[in-house]
């Protein structure tokens, strides 16, 4: 009698739960704890008044590993430490129900569509352009989170998912960023800290700009094609199911047409967040400034839309509710940051690095640097804390080996940029994948090829400018 052997298949294979993904992550940055030496950089005020490490000032201190105490704190820390941005994403969700039950979003959708109508594929560079001008002028990140929600119906109603919904709003975003163009808050700070004036060398990063925008957009409109011919390919496409029938529902229920209400409530939408950019760009806002403004959007939204105080406030608990989960994960995933900078081994690593790149030939160096800023991104993924803590480490690095100061600059905001597509550590990338309901395992399948593809350009755009020698200018 013989007895049939089951076939291996992969779609079998259980991916375990974000939450634990993060806090095995946790536990292994606490192990790390013991493993890698404590060690500190002093921290100086350069000319510029910028505060950036001492090159010369590493040592090693008493090693503070990380107990079985401080693995369980590690998560109320880190939400404590996050508490502003992780409220910020309540609030953008309860604003973004109340603007969408006056069904002004759908009715904006619906003209949208309207106008894409059997060139819906288009809908996708147009969203990459725009908002790339704010990453690449302004730095915007966490900015285009209110976009995100209009992204994913706009999606939706061409018949695409919200993988594409969510992709073609932050994708552009962080392509802007990571190419760099104007951002003051990579290229700008390491600019100054090499003492390179500001914004040197934007030729070639508005071709790179470009050649982000050319690769985001074939991948992504390759993928739509193929989900909207066959939405059982979308990576979401069980997500898509639970949505459909809300979807229908709520386009039924508010209407295709707008009237007087409905554009009062755009206006206010617009004014809004018009008036928040303003602030970002004139004064340099962050989340808690940018806060009560959505708040104010919401109330005088819901009013001109005819909503009651008890409707608008009822709605918005609906909002924030359908966000608990990517709203906590932002702390989760603090924790791991947190668990580090404890055992204080954030510095080693990064000291460790710098002196692998010494090793390295001149020749491999400022690849070498590109690869070293990937690796810190996941435990710095603050762009211009990373300038701050690399760059006095690596700009004398790049006199001695020969390679431009431009190009080292280069280097850095590609490795910190592209990755936080991708970086579990990214509180940006877990508050817009917490808005789309998107699992994290679900977007690294989804958006790990195009970061891929965008990490090899950044290598071949970095050989290109040390061979021509990029400077100043």
């Amino acid at each position: 009698m013989s007895v049939g052997k089951k076939r291996f298949n992969l779609e079998e294979i259980k991916i375990p739960h974000t939450y634990v993904i993060i806090f095995s992550m946790i536990i292994i940055a606490a192990i790390m704890t013991y493993l890698i030496p404590a060690g500190e950089y002093a921290r100086i005020k350069n000319s510029l008044g910028i505060t950036v490490v001492d090159p010369s000032s590493f040592h090693y201190v008493e090693q503070n590993p990380t107990g079985i105490m401080g693995v369980f704190s590690a998560v109320p820390e880190g939400l404590k430490s996050t508490a502003t941005l992780v409220f910020f994403l309540f609030i953008i969700g309860g604003v973004f129900q109340i603007i969408n039950c006056t069904g002004t979003i759908n009715i904006l959708v619906n003209k949208l569509s309207r106008t894409f109508a059997g060139k819906e594929e288009f809908i996708i560079p147009v969203f990459l352009f725009t908002f790339s001008l704010g990453g690449a002028l302004m730095g915007m990140s966490n900015e285009v989170l209110a976009f995100v929600p209009i992204g994913i119906m706009l999606a939706r109603k061409s018949g695409f998912d919200a993988a594409v919904g969510t992709a073609m709003v932050t994708m552009g975003a962080l392509a802007g960023f990571s190419a760099g163009t104007m951002n003051p808050f990579n290229v700008g700070v390491a600019q100054e800290i090499a003492e390179l004036p500001l914004y040197s060398g934007i030729g070639l990063r508005i071709v790179l700009h470009l050649t982000f925008l050319v690769i985001g957009s074939i991948y992504l409109m390759r993928y739509a094609k193929r989900v909207k011919a066959d939405p059982s390919k979308s990576i979401v496409a069980d997500l898509e199911k639970e949505e459909k029938a809300i979807s229908i529902a709520n386009s039924e229920a508010l209407g295709t047409e707008g009237g007087t209400r409905h554009i009062l409530v755009l206006l206010t939408f617009v004014a809004g967040l018009g008036y928040i950019l303003y602030g970002v760009f004139r004064y340099e806002w962050g989340v808690m400034e940018m806060q009560p403004i959505f708040m104010a959007i919401g109330i005088i939204g819901g009013l001109l839309g005819g909503l009651s105080p008890n409707k608008i406030a009822s709605e918005f608990l609906v909002g924030a509710k359908t966000l608990a989960f990517g709203a906590l994960v932002i702390g989760f995933a603090h924790g791991i940051l947190v668990v580090m900078q404890h055992g204080m081994i954030l510095d080693t690593i990064v000291h460790s690095l710098s002196l692998v790149l010494q090793a390295l030939p001149s020749s491999l160096t400022a690849l070498g640097m590109f690869v070293v800023h990937i690796i810190l991104n996941f435990f710095i993924p603050s762009g211009s804390g990373q300038a701050a803590a690399t760059m006095p480490l690596f700009i004398p690095l790049a006199d001695v080996m020969g390679i431009s100061r431009q190009v080292t600059v280069l280097a850095f905001q590609l490795g910190d940029g592209i990755s936080n597509g991708i970086n579990p550590t990214s509180s940006n990338m877990n508050s817009f994948l917490g808005l789309a309901k998107i699992t994290y395992p679900q977007w690294i399948k989804f958006a790990g090829p195009l970061i891929l593809m965008w990490e090899l350009t950044g290598a071949v755009f970095i050989v290109i400018a040390g061979m021509m020698n990029y400077g100043p200018f």
